[in-house]
């Protein structure tokens, strides 16, 4: 067997289809941000991110950055275990209470991503709850699948934000089935946000447990960045939040929410928490110190939102398609891996701007896309050159269709 040759032949096809993944090489600038300094060869040495999902910069914030020196100062660079063995710190039960009150719930219980958070708690409660069936919105984040599929449990899939294709769904199982509906509020490729009064309707009727995977939304919706369902009053209807600390909390980790019962039942069976090493207790802190900030201040949402707004106007002004959404995620449709992956290289080459292109099996093939985030650090100028720069782009891209 020549498994390198193997390994090869696939990689060599996904090249190929256009969608082998190339990383660029960056170095984030402490207080620059969304400045960072390109490390690879025939880029501008100093780029502009537009695809980070530091959606408020937090990850640079004075008021993070002050409390992780400290604790790390204090408490040394790792956690030294599991959570069950040595691993347990102060800043990290001091988090886990921090989230619990965000959503309003009795307990919250730490993981080391929000991947392994959705893969462990759907995976436990599927396999552990006797007969239980999962359904699952059929665009929910390959975490939640893996999950889902580790469980062994029994799924029905229902359409992309379709109560109604649910509640057909669930009226087909038998009512003492155990239930649970698994879906998202802000779905990250498109930007769309879920019916969840709807969803949660349909959920109670059938006496399903609810799943609401948040990880989009934190920190960014509600009046303490509760997500969307603190800003449309839905947090104590929904059995279990998922969140990140990784993306508008600018640190590291995953987190699930929930009853006393619910959290300590995950955190006693989840092989995903039982036998990995708990996060560093510097990041724990530096989450709670974003988290509490952000509970008490808007003004980085509201920058941030200003800035989505006058992103998408400037694309409308110049004519150039992007999905229709409620969310702060800005989607252009390519539509075609190869042109996709051009038009990022030339962006990053000629113009200082990254963003990495979506492909296959992020997005389904055919909906290639370039995926914008605009932040409350992104400048009006900055806005100003992405839209001229993807003006340009979009002309000649017209002009090389209508020659061929």
């Amino acid at each position: 067997m020549t498994y390198d040759a193997m390994f090869t032949a696939q990689l060599d096809a996904l090249k190929k289809e256009g969608n082998y993944r190339i990383f660029a090489e960056l170095e984030r600038q402490c207080g620059a941000f969304p400045r960072a300094a390109s490390h690879d060869d025939g880029t501008p040495d100093d780029v502009t991110v537009w695809c980070s999902n530091d959606y408020l910069g937090m990850g640079q914030s004075q008021t993070v950055i002050t409390r992780m020196k400290e604790v790390i100062d204090s408490c040394g660079a790792g956690a030294g275990g599991t959570r069950n063995i040595s691993g347990t710190n102060c800043h990290h039960v001091a988090l886990e209470a921090e989230l619990a009150d965000l959503h309003g719930k009795e307990a919250a219980l730490l993981f080391t991503s929000g991947y392994v958070s959705n893969w462990a708690a759907l995976g436990t409660l599927g396999s552990r709850l006797p007969d239980c069936v999962i359904l699952s919105d059929e665009l929910n984040h390959a975490s939640m699948i893996e999950g889902i599929r580790h469980s062994r449990a029994a799924k029905r899939i229902w359409k992309h934000n379709d109560p109604e294709d649910l509640n057909r769904k669930l009226a087909d199982l038998p009512a003492n089935t155990p239930k649970i509906v698994a879906f998202e509020s802000v779905y990250s490729m498109d930007g769309d946000i879920c019916p969840m009064e709807e969803i949660l309707d349909v959920a109670e009727a059938h006496g399903a447990m609810t799943y609401l995977d948040e990880v989009h939304a934190v920190g960014l919706y509600g009046p303490r960045g509760g997500g969307i369902s603190e800003e449309r009053g839905l947090a104590h209807r929904i059995d279990l939040i998922e969140g990140t600390l990784g993306k508008a909390y600018g640190c590291m980790g995953g987190y699930i929410t929930g009853s006393h019962a619910l959290c300590d039942f995950v955190r006693s069976f989840a092989s995903g928490f039982i036998f990995t090493t708990a996060i560093p207790p510097a990041v724990a802190a530096g989450a709670q110190a974003a988290i509490a900030h952000l509970k008490q201040s808007d003004t980085e949402r509201q920058a941030q939102r200003r800035q989505v707004e006058r992103l998408r106007a400037r694309l409308d002004e110049r004519g150039i398609p992007h999905l229709r959404n409620d969310s702060h995620i800005i989607p252009v449709m390519i539509k075609d891996p190869v042109k996709c992956r051009m038009l990022a290289d030339i962006l990053m080459r000629d113009w200082g701007i990254y963003v990495q292109p979506i492909n296959y099996p992020t997005v389904p093939k055919g909906t290639e896309r370039l995926r914008f985030t605009p932040g409350p650090l992104h400048s009006d100028a900055d806005i100003d050159h992405l839209v001229d720069a993807l003006t340009v782009l979009w002309k000649q891209c017209a002009i090389a269709h209508a020659v061929a």
